[in-house]
């Protein structure tokens, strides 16, 4: 895990990561503003009238998400956003990641599946709901747990996300169900890895880079992982 950590850091100079890193990094700033749009416009509805909240001051119409102290809670709400937001998007880019982490550290690799992008969107989307509803849910165990619940709630993501990416990358050289039974056949050497992704990205900013380091990391791991049966001799 180490290792795939290191290379994959280390690979974020590559001139072919700027691409799907920029990309990454504006779809999450866009989906985390839409949220916290949300977020403003559902506390308005429920509460009539302006709000006062602690550095943002008066919060009264979606005028207040371009507030400065809007952009601190946005940076706050990220700690348990992003990893929804990762969900999301990581379909999007992730091809061009393992793409580019295979052609630097294993060439001369059979051509890969062409995974359609309705399946590719399918597989993203899987989890959002259920991530949305458990890192909102963490905010308030957060809250009243002295900081606990979000070492739990690393826990929880670290599982999916890391079922999610390891699928996702394993899909481009097997099928479906192959891809699923290689996941549960690794899950528990999966997992810590998915914890550190999980944690990385409950660090505002640096969270909006680990989506594409998840990416890259999974990449490696499932080469680790898998294990080609030898071909029979003839």
């Amino acid at each position: 895990m180490i290792d795939a950590y290191t290379k994959a850091i280390a690979q974020l100079r590559d001139p072919r990561f700027r691409t799907p890193l920029w990309i990454g990094i504006a779809l999450s700033l866009a989906l985390l503003f839409v949220i916290y749009a949300f977020v403003l416009l559902l506390v308005q509805l429920l509460i009539p009238g302006a709000l006062f909240l602690p550095i943002t001051g008066q919060v009264q119409g979606l005028g207040s998400l371009f507030s400065f102290g809007s952009i601190l809670y946005l940076l706050g709400l990220s700690v348990f956003l992003m990893v929804p937001v990762a969900s999301v998007f990581t379909g999007l880019y992730l091809n061009d990641v393992a793409d580019t982490v295979e052609s630097e550290h294993y060439r001369g690799l059979d051509q890969r599946n062409s995974v359609p992008f309705r399946e590719s969107a399918n597989d993203a989307m899987r989890y959002f709901g259920l991530l949305v509803a458990l890192n909102v849910l963490g905010m308030g165990v957060f809250a009243v747990s002295n900081g606990w619940g979000l070492i739990l709630l690393w826990l929880v993501n670290g599982f999916l996300l890391s079922r999610e990416y390891f699928t996702m990358i394993a899909r481009r050289r097997h099928t479906s169900e192959e891809a699923r039974a290689l996941q549960k056949s690794h899950m528990f050497r999966l997992w810590l890895p998915g914890i550190v992704l999980a944690a990385g990205l409950s660090v505002p900013v640096l969270n909006l880079v680990m989506p594409l380091v998840g990416a890259a990391v999974f990449t490696h791991m499932y080469h680790r992982l898998y294990k080609p049966e030898p071909s029979p001799d003839l």
